[in-house]
């Protein structure tokens, strides 16, 4: 048996086995250096501000959910309806023809769309490339953002705006949700070759918290477009807000059509022939994991963000539009605190141990707000701290890790499409969760919506104790050497890395790995 030997393609590079017992591996092109030029550096950093960038857009599920959700008064969740907001803008200026089935309509698109741009574009990320990803979840939120702001029917109808607004709100939510796998699987990636000991607060700083940022930022602007053109001039208001979602993705496109593939990306893809049977069975562990984390992580955020308004109105004597913004604008600053923790924390104690420790605190303020709800509720103030308490425990744990966690227990070649399907899961349980709210609400009392948070923390620590894989400090490129290591030990064959040459990216070559059995 001949004895292995080992090329190393540089720091962060993938370890190639050469002359392995029983198999082949052939290297084409040139080792890639670990010095990265001052292209590849500025990429580097351009490709992490931008992935910030594109996902405050969806901070608050999107400009457009957040001006819904402010002025929102009642919540109707009907037959198969995932979510359904009727929203006082739009009841006001079409009080007959806006409809509970058309509310439905109109805000079940963006998040379907959010659903298939979050497996697609994984799968894309990985297949052709994470700038192509990038740039196409761009184009697309830009284009639905457009045709959302202008949206109208033929003459005036306003049964076409609304058709119209749901197919402007579906390509958006395509184009939000593919952020997802394409923005923090190149952050990653980035924040690998620039910084691998703060890689976990980078991605968390550029992920999670411009999410959580979104939110109190959208109903800000809302509150500083109503308070200009005043409520007798509604349309105004609505058309506005959708506008200025264009603005920043806009600001980025230029700099995502500039940028370059990471070099674990390069040198790790795989393009054509991708084992997905071997993928499952080296990462079932981990895909239970990240999937199960972020679906009872969303089942419990998700409708408390969508239904806060509601719940905040209920409880303010006289219902005002504004006073429930300015709380709503409270409670989503106090999740904030939470998200600068588990920035800290994951470095500290540990993704997992991170992530167990948020999901502690759904368990700890779950159980005071719900089984002390009925006196808590009559104190504004204080029943609006606990609950941003119980929200800032959610971002410094699950918040932060699971979209840690999808980005980091994953090889290089199948990271988008893992990241993808976990994000999609986890929205999944939003959908779930946003459809049973009501019902226990009403069934069972508000109260026990919160006891219920509890539950899902502890069925949440529970499933990270045991699948969620902790990568603290471990190099990206460490698992892509393993997994290579994996499918040449498997007998699969296939090529490695981008061979295509787009030679406007790097001034070196990409390596091109061929491994195939004897």
């Amino acid at each position: 048996m001949s004895t292995p030997s080992i090329d190393k393609h540089g720091e962060h590079g993938v370890a190639v086995e050469c002359l392995m017992a029983g198999s082949k591996v052939e290297t084409q092109a040139t080792d890639v250096p670990r010095t990265m030029s001052r292209k590849e550096s500025l990429s580097v950093y351009f490709t992490i501000a931008a992935a910030a960038c594109g996902l405050i857009r969806y901070g608050g599920s999107g400009w457009e959910f957040e001006l819904l959700r402010v002025v929102d008064k009642t919540v109707i969740v009907t037959g198969s309806s995932l979510m359904t907001m009727s929203n006082v803008v739009f009841k006001e200026l079409y009080p007959a023809e806006y409809t509970s089935s058309v509310s439905t309509r109109v805000s079940n698109a963006l998040l379907v769309g959010d659903i298939f741009g979050m497996i697609l574009v994984g799968f894309i990320c990985d297949r052709f490339g994470r700038k192509i990803a990038l740039v196409g979840t761009t184009v697309l939120i830009i284009i639905g953002a457009t045709l959302g702001t202008a949206a109208h029917g033929a003459h005036g109808s306003p049964a076409g705006l609304f058709w119209f607004l749901t197919f402007a709100r579906g390509l958006t939510g395509v184009g939000v949700g593919g952020e997802y796998p394409a923005s923090s699987t190149s952050a990653s990636e980035a924040a690998n070759e620039a910084a691998l000991k703060k890689r976990g607060p980078i991605v968390v700083m550029v992920t999670n918290f411009v999410l959580d940022l979104g939110g109190p930022l959208a109903v800000s602007i809302f509150l500083i477009v109503l308070s200009a053109a005043g409520e007798n001039h509604l349309s105004t208001v609505w058309r506005v807000c959708f506008g200025i979602g264009i603005a920043l993705p806009l600001t980025v496109f230029y700099f995502r059509m500039r940028m370059l593939s990471s070099k674990l990306y390069r040198k790790g893809a795989i393009k054509r022939h991708v084992p997905y049977k071997l993928v499952v069975k080296r990462y079932w562990k981990s895909l239970i994991g990240t999937c199960g984390a972020w679906f009872l992580y969303d089942f419990v955020i998700y409708p408390n963000n969508i239904f806060s308004g509601a719940i905040i109105s209920s409880i303010i004597p006289d219902g005002s539009i504004k006073k429930t913004a300015e709380w709503q604008l409270l409670l989503g600053t106090l999740a904030l605190p939470g998200v600068f923790m588990g920035a800290y924390l994951c470095n500290v104690i540990g993704r997992r141990n991170t992530m167990m420790l948020g999901f502690c605190g759904y368990i700890v303020f779950g159980l005071i707000i719900g089984c002390a709800y009925d006196k808590i509720s009559t104190i504004i103030p204080l029943f609006v701290v606990l609950y941003g308490v119980l929200q800032s425990f959610g971002e410094l744990g699950p918040g932060d890790m699971t979209i840690l966690t999808s980005a980091e227990s994953y090889a290089t070649a199948v990271r988008g499409t893992c990241y993808g399907f976990s994000a999609a899961f986890g929205k999944v349980g939003a959908a779930v969760g946003t459809q049973v709210f009501t019902p226990i609400q009403n069934n069972l009392g508000k109260k026990w919506t919160f006891i219920i948070a509890a539950i899902c923390g502890l069925a949440g620590i529970l499933v990270t104790y045991f699948f969620v894989p902790d990568m603290t400090g471990v190099d990206l490129a460490d698992e892509d050497r393993k997994f290579m290591q994996y499918l040449r030990e498997n007998g699969w064959e296939g090529a490695v890395g981008e061979d295509d040459g787009d030679r406007s990216l790097a001034d070196d070559r990409s390596s091109v790995v061929k491994i195939s059995e004897k």
